[in-house]
């Protein structure tokens, strides 16, 4: 039977400073603190939701954090929030310093005894940079950095195959989960369409400016020893049994540091 560490709302504080998570319940074998990475169609998504089950760690994503963001008035929003809303509503990219002060305005959830599964950031070399130099001014350390890769040919096929409709917004797609009738949704009857960024053409261009921009951060955490790559390829299933067996021996490698040198 598993235990319950930690209450099912640990990640309050992260959609919202202003809340206050429920404090742990017993004492965790391990809080593992790990950063994810993965492109699109990889199912990096899946894999966060296996591992936030099993190791009983909280799901911290920036793209919630934006979605919070967006559905909070101006009076609810901290400074960090309203200031990244201004750049979005003039369709402008957010800069790393206005991102790592939503971050740090949510430091009580990186130091959580419950640990934590960072999905979004770090994006960049100097996003790292900050978070290792916080993290380090908490007595905290990373353990591990999951990058889950799949060749390029396997992504295309995924996403260029999905199918959603346009009423209920259901996903299908044309060789793993096919309508019953081609082109018409099961659950509404709503027509099914390919959207936009799902045709090859665009998820190439996506693919690319995704590994332009990771790959100096792979090559980061690489030089750390904290790079865990691992390969994307198979059912949901195999690729989590290959993520636990990898953090399992990340687990033995670091019970052999010398005690003292990570927290």
């Amino acid at each position: 039977m598993k235990t319950d560490y930690r209450t099912k709302n640990c990640r309050a504080k992260w959609d919202n400073s202003a809340d206050t998570c429920l404090p742990l319940r017993g004492q965790k074998p391990r809080a593992w603190r790990l950063v994810l990475f993965g492109a699109p169609g990889v199912g990096k998504g899946t894999q966060a939701e296996f591992l936030k089950q099993r190791l009983d760690i909280c799901h911290l994503s920036t793209g919630d954090l934006f979605r919070a963001a967006a559905s909070q008035n101006g009076s609810s929003q901290s400074p960090a929030m309203a200031e990244a809303m201004g750049y979005m509503r003039r369709g402008e990219l957010v800069p790393d310093s206005t991102v790592w002060q939503m971050v740090r305005e949510r430091g009580d959830c990186l130091q959580c005894a419950a640990g934590f599964l960072l999905d979004g950031f770090p994006r960049t070399v100097p996003q790292a940079e900050q978070l290792q130099a916080y993290m380090e001014g908490e007595g905290l350390a990373l353990d591990g950095v999951l990058d889950y890769e799949i060749p390029m040919a396997e992504i295309i096929a995924r996403l260029s195959g999905r199918r959603v409709c346009e009423k209920c917004k259901a996903v299908f797609h044309i060789t793993w989960r096919p309508s019953s009738t081609e082109g018409i949704c099961d659950d509404c009857g709503g027509r099914l369409y390919q959207r936009e960024d799902d045709q090859p053409k665009s998820i190439v261009t996506r693919l690319e400016v995704y590994r332009h921009s990771t790959a100096p951060l792979v090559e980061y955490y690489k030089e750390q020893g904290l790079l865990l790559s691992l390969d994307a390829t198979g059912s949901p299933e195999d690729i989590f049994a290959r993520t636990m067996h990898s953090l399992q021996a990340r687990s033995e490698s670091l019970s052999k540091q010398p005690a003292g040198e990570r927290v």
